[in-house]
């Protein structure tokens, strides 16, 4: 999709880097095709649109790939993740579909990793686009979130806004009252007055550049006092990442400050004690926030982390933790213009966490242990918006902004 510009089915590329030729492979369709199709352009045709003027059937793959080998050359090729795609990589070169992996090019995955990594205007045109979808998705999901509602039939008419707009959604939809789980893909429950509903929730366009927003909202329009007291603090952290966004700051560096806002404003509600800067540093935080502040976004609404997340989000600056949530930062690495990520701080309450933690005394310097279990029924509170790193600093994808403080939920869905 990115160097051919297409995504359809059975087709395949090559790159001479040598020759400095590119080579366009697919099997025109059959009768059989266009009568269950209709007619569809010919391979020839289809490179052409891309400008790709040397387009052939599929065995002459297998030909050009066996040749350059015989001459020794060296062929590229990424960690396949699809079964079929490592037994064609074993059939084009001889190495046997289990280790493809270990064969990938290096080299083609720093490369790649370079040039996607930093977005044309023409593709954050089209990661606008798909914000505006998200726009509407997340805003009907506030318009919809009333007592008795059934969590799946909003969860399925996220998916049909999708797609009316051509597209698709960029992940499952995530749509709970339990956003203590972080990946929660269950809508089986129906909405209670005085609970926190979480939807994470975002469009693929037919170009497939994404979306990926979450809003937590309160059943029934009106957050209680506990609530707010939360949410607050996930927003004030939210604010942080976008003030101190900009090209040159590694945004392991904003993970930090973001968890040490959140820290601040759990110590200050009496739910940590101790020196902020050294909970953060020990990792007490992650009780509340196991996860990392943002990842890549672009073609994926995850972008590139097939080829490796070590490739993605680090390099040999900044390189990936083993402390629990620091551990699952997706991108830790120096910003540049151009880059597209998510900010998506959190706050969660999970039970069996908690309870883990407290029995082993984990981190209780920094824990009020006796305060926290009055909120192992809370849930959990997520605030994600798409993040561009401009010239100066960053901005919020799309034009239109999801309402996101306290007033403007309130407000926003007392009105519809």
């Amino acid at each position: 999709m990115y160097f051919f510009g297409h995504s359809l089915p059975g087709l395949a590329g090559i790159m001479d880097i040598d020759a400095g030729r590119d080579y366009f492979f697919g099997d025109d369709v059959t009768m059989d095709d266009i009568i269950w199709m209709g007619p569809q352009p010919s391979i020839k045709e289809l490179g052409a649109q891309v400008g790709v003027h040397r387009s052939f059937p599929l065995k002459q793959l297998d030909k050009m790939v066996r040749e350059a080998i015989a001459q020794g050359r060296k062929v590229h090729f990424i960690p396949p993740y699809r079964f079929d795609h490592m037994i064609r990589l074993e059939e084009l070169t001889g190495i046997r579909a289990t280790a493809t992996k270990d064969y990938a090019s290096i080299e083609l995955i720093q490369a790649i990793v370079s040039l996607r990594s930093v977005k044309e205007a023409c593709e954050i045109e089209e990661l606008d686009k798909a914000a505006y979808v998200g726009y509407l998705m997340h805003t009907t999901a506030m318009k919809m979130c009333k007592p008795g509602v059934k969590e799946q039939l909003i969860a399925g008419t996220l998916d049909g806004i999708a797609a009316q707009y051509g597209s698709m959604v960029s992940f499952p939809t995530i749509l709970s009252q339990h956003g203590e789980t972080l990946h929660n893909h269950g809508h089986e429950d129906f909405l209670e007055k005085g609970k926190l509903m979480l939807t994470d929730a975002g469009a693929e366009l037919p170009s497939n550049y994404c979306s990926d927003n979450t809003r937590t909202v309160p059943v029934g329009g009106k957050f209680t006092t506990r609530q707010k007291d939360i949410y607050n603090i996930v927003l004030a952290a939210h604010d942080k990442a976008l003030e101190l966004t900009r090209p040159g700051i590694t945004y392991k560096y904003v993970h930090l400050e973001v968890c040490k806002v959140l820290a601040q404003g759990l110590k200050d509600l009496g739910l940590m004690k101790g020196n902020v800067d050294e909970a953060v540093a020990a990792g007490a935080h992650a009780l509340f926030l196991p996860h990392g502040l943002g990842h890549m976004m672009g073609l994926d609404v995850h972008d590139m982390e097939n080829l490796g997340q070590v490739y993605v989000g680090f390099d040999e600056e900044v390189r990936p933790s083993s402390q629990f949530g620091l551990g699952s930062l997706r991108m830790g690495r120096r910003l540049q213009e151009g880059f597209v990520i998510t900010d998506e701080p959190g706050c969660y309450f999970i039970p069996a966490l908690i309870d883990k933690w407290k029995a082993e005394h984990t981190h209780e310097s920094f824990l009020n242990f006796d305060a926290i279990e009055k909120f192992k029924d809370f849930g959990g509170i997520r605030l994600e918006d798409d993040i561009l790193i401009t010239k100066d600093g960053s901005r919020f994808l799309g034009k239109h902004h999801i309402p996101i403080t306290v007033e403007e939920v309130e407000d926003f869905m007392k009105d519809n």
